[in-house]
């Protein structure tokens, strides 16, 4: 939704492409101990995509583009493959095969400024939203290795200051650690890296990505590669560390669980999922036959936020018994009660 509201396409890239794309680009000399090795098909050597930029520049060089339809922004929930050696895989947060929030801006030199701008209101917003409130921000510079002219790295690594200075963020210069392409803005939190903005020269110039200008001349693009919340599986280890796994109800992956006291509430169990279910709630029925003590107990190990139990009272009376994983117990309610009370969480993202 926030991505549609800031003007991006929502796109799709293969998982695999010719390994000629991967030489051209440069990732196959300065990138080449994360790449897999090469898939022969029908003569035609291939690789598992290391990233989702190069299928957004051939999605871009479809066509012809004006000035006038500038910027052009494609996201991608695109999954992507490094080769990790096994001694640095760590969990959910470093893994090889992962899905990035991934996006490519293809603008105008003279609007680049404030397509970085705009995506680090973007980070800002998606950091914000999920709670962290402590996060370090760093200008990454020029490393050893890098491709492209010293002049285009001191454009782009101005320009990322000039942005940042712009949003009035404080950070840190990160000598040396910029991708080989380009120089980048990183966002970590909880030790982990979070959304990246990156500014980029070389590529535009290796596969000749333009546009018309005023003038009717071919020009090259600038190009900006984004993550607002990076790798999901490592964002998702980055949560559930900053929660302690007692996610807020709006993120919750199990919002409601009701607990029927015998099986003959089994049936009001099942129309009060039913309804909570219509409205967008992530909520199940422990129908297991066990004690309601062991059920609220498991409910609250797995920090459940809402824990509906009901028994002879609450059928009669037509009504739901709250229950807190905290262990407060609230007033018995209507279920119509509970559904706003739920819903306002939801779409507050308390």
């Amino acid at each position: 939704d926030e991505l549609i509201k800031r003007g991006y396409d929502i796109v799709y890239t293969p998982h695999i492409a010719k390994l000629d794309l991967w030489k051209t680009s440069g990732h196959w000399e300065f990138y080449r101990d994360y790449l897999y090795s090469p898939i022969e098909v029908e003569g035609q050597e291939y690789i598992i995509k290391p990233m989702n930029c190069l299928g957004h520049i051939l999605i871009y060089k479809t066509r012809l583009h004006s000035y006038r339809e500038l910027p052009l922004r494609y996201a991608e929930l695109g999954t992507v493959y490094r080769y990790e050696r096994s001694g640095v895989l760590h969990g959910l947060s470093r893994v090889r095969g992962f899905t990035q929030d991934d996006a490519h801006i293809f603008c105008r030199p003279d609007q680049l400024e404030d397509e970085v701008v705009g995506a680090l209101d973007l980070a800002r917003f998606m950091v914000d939203t999920f709670g962290f409130t402590n996060y370090q921000v760093l200008l990454s510079t020029r490393p050893e290795k890098y491709a492209g002219t010293t002049q285009n790295w001191e454009e782009a690594t101005d320009t990322l200051g000039r942005a940042l200075a712009q949003t009035g963020l404080a950070y840190d210069i990160d000598p040396g650690e910029g991708v080989f392409y380009g120089p980048k803005i990183d966002v970590k939190f909880e030790g982990w890296q979070g959304p990246t903005i990156q500014v980029d020269f070389n590529l535009p110039q290796r596969f000749n990505v333009t546009y018309i200008g005023e003038d009717g001349q071919e020009h090259l693009v600038a190009m900006v590669h984004r993550t607002v919340l990076g790798s999901m599986e490592r964002f998702l280890a980055s949560l559930i560390e900053h929660y302690g796994g007692a996610f807020p109800v709006w993120l919750a992956p199990l919002q409601v669980i009701i607990i029927p006291v015998a099986d003959r509430h089994l049936d009001y169990a099942r129309k009060l999922e039913a309804e909570l279910k219509s409205e967008g709630v992530r909520v199940e029925v422990d129908a297991r036959s066990e004690r309601v003590t062991l059920k609220i107990r498991q409910a609250q190990l797995d920090k459940i936020p809402y824990m509906l139990v009901v028994g002879d009272k609450e059928v009669a009376a037509a009504t739901v018994s709250v229950r807190l994983r905290s262990g407060e117990q609230l007033p018995s309610q209507s279920p119509n009660s509970f559904k706003k009370t739920i819903t306002m969480a939801i779409d507050n993202k308390r």
